[in-house]
């Protein structure tokens, strides 16, 4: 299971909450480190969800490329480059 970047977040913000006002100094410690790889999770989540967001982007862009080219008239780039276009 993936976390999401805002579940890390509030994690990260619960345990430097708990780091901040624990009165043991081992509990504060352990507070403050799980804060910090909390933190660390989240910059993962964050860069994981930007890279889907791109690769969806990404292929919506290509879906109407292709939607495009089938709504042409089938008309190709010839080999030949005295040609425009190549009849098909």
């Amino acid at each position: 299971m993936e976390l999401r970047s805002d579940q890390c977040r509030v994690q990260e913000a619960i345990q430097w909450e708990r780091a901040k006002s624990e009165p043991l100094e081992n509990v504060r410690n352990v507070a403050l480190r799980a804060a910090i790889a909390w933190g660390h999770e989240a910059t993962a989540a964050e860069q994981r969800e930007a890279r889907k967001l791109r690769t969806r982007a990404i292929s919506e862009l290509m879906q109407v490329q292709r939607q495009r080219t089938d709504d042409d008239d089938r008309r190709t780039f010839s080999e030949n480059p005295d040609r425009g276009f190549a009849n098909v």
